[in-house]
């Protein structure tokens, strides 16, 4: 568990992939397009000592990405979030039948997000029922640009889209996370709009709609319809790794998040394997908004609301309570294998 300032901040990567875009699985030139634009972020804001080869990127393994995760990554828990891809990558790019995989391994580290396409019609729906009774998902993950046939795209305030919706509640899974953020290649930057957030979050007020990389480059629309809706979150995959890039543009992000949404509905996320979170959130936890920013939003960017960003406010979203978590991830293989044992407290007769 990582340690700010003597103080444990307990962190839950709300934005983890385990993707394979591996020569032999892409079966469409927009599957190489869409790894490489995904490269190019990569070695844009990663310090130049950890960036990846283009083939380490492709594809990783179980034992780095629990490395990277747990071991040197500072992340007590990761949400593992699906992107299908299924027109571009033979056996798909991100699938929750290949994150169950990792977290059938690791139960006490992982989160698996299920998704849907509501161009998928009453096979999506019935996919969508087996994803919750196999994996007992408690949110999706969903991704308006994808392509699908001759569809370059979708809305979220479609009626096709809101049949999915009724559907999630039916099922409890109450947290819809969408990719609402800068485009990749070759997808349209336009299905990406965060506007259809606006009446989804209205007419479902009882699901929780997490807006990942909380709409970047359009921050501002985004923060007008959170400002409304007090059922949607902004998750900071994207905009964190301003953080060592451009810390100043990072504290005006925060500060328009913060005045905004408030402390209680922002999440940290990774981006995994975009960046690796052992960088990344001690770039956060170190960030500062300046003078002039804390001036004109009247917020601060201090310990507890970091400790907020970093892990409670997920929690609070996925049920998960802290200190029994504590408990369970101290006696967990992974901190077994990587001496973190102690960092979760002391073995309890209780607990033996």
């Amino acid at each position: 568990m990582y340690q700010y300032e003597g103080e444990d901040v307990f962190v839950i990567d709300g934005h983890v992939h385990w993707w394979d875009a591996s020569k032999d699985n892409i079966k469409h030139e927009g599957g190489e397009q869409f790894i490489r634009c995904f490269y190019d972020y990569h070695t844009g804001f990663t310090p130049e000592e950890r960036q990846w080869s283009l083939e380490e990127y492709r594809k990783y393994d179980e034992e780095r990405m629990i490395n990277d995760m747990f071991g040197d990554g500072h992340a007590d828990m990761g949400i593992l979030q699906p992107t299908y891809l299924n027109e571009f990558y033979t056996e798909g790019f991100n699938t929750i039948d290949r994150c169950a995989e990792l977290a059938d391994e690791h139960p006490s580290r992982f989160i698996v997000n299920g998704r849907f396409d509501p161009r998928e019609g009453e096979a999506g729906l019935m996919e969508l029922e087996r994803q919750a009774e196999k994996f007992d998902v408690r949110g999706v993950k969903v991704y308006t640009a994808e392509w699908r046939g001759d569809s370059k795209g979708w809305r979220l305030d479609s009626d096709e889209s809101f049949e999915y919706l009724e559907k999630c509640v039916e099922l409890g899974i109450k947290n819809v996370h969408a990719h609402k953020g800068p485009t990749i290649r070759p997808l349209n930057r336009d299905a990406f709009d965060v506007a259809d957030i606006d009446d989804a979050a209205t007419s479902f007020p009882e699901l929780n709609f997490v807006v990942e990389h909380v709409g970047l480059p359009r921050l501002d629309d985004f923060c007008w319809i959170a400002a409304q809706e007090p059922n949607v979150y902004g998750g900071l995959a994207v905009a964190a790794p301003l953080a060592e890039s451009r810390p100043r543009k990072f504290g005006e992000v925060m500060g328009e998040l913060l005045y905004w949404l408030g402390e209680d509905r922002i999440l940290f996320g990774s981006d995994y394997a975009l960046w690796e979170p052992e960088w990344l959130i001690e770039a956060v936890m170190e960030a500062e908004m300046t003078p002039e920013q804390r001036e004109e939003y009247g917020v601060e960017l201090d310990l507890e609301v970091k400790k907020k960003i970093m892990g409670e406010n997920a929690a609070e979203l996925y049920d998960i309570d802290i200190e029994r978590q504590k408990e369970i991830l101290r006696d967990d293989g992974v901190s077994e294998e990587f001496g973190l044992a102690e960092q979760y407290g002391e073995s309890t007769p209780a607990d033996d």
